[in-house]
């Protein structure tokens, strides 16, 4: 299992989560951030921390962000590591 970030987060990009991470999964695009599945260890410690709640465990995205899970795996690895906090875009 892992997690997978969703619509939410896309053009929000509240980095926060990034801080908890304890195995640097998450990765930057220009608008969001995504969650490396093969990184992940799915210890949760970003899902509190994500104040627009875009972050779920890849069983329990809602079904009109399943898509996401796709998206998540396919664009992360291409991505650079994020693990400092910035600035959100709003």
């Amino acid at each position: 299992m892992t997690h997978i970030v969703t619509e939410p987060c896309i053009g929000c990009k509240n980095t926060i989560c990034v801080t908890v991470c304890p195995v640097d999964a998450f990765r930057e695009d220009v608008k969001s951030l995504w969650i490396d599945p093969d990184a992940c260890i799915d210890c949760g410690a970003c899902v509190p921390e994500c104040p627009v709640e875009a972050i779920f465990t890849d069983r329990n995205v809602p079904e009109k962000w399943e898509h996401y899970i796709q998206i998540n795996a396919e664009k992360a690895p291409h991505l650079p590591v994020i693990t400092e906090q910035k600035e959100p875009l709003s």
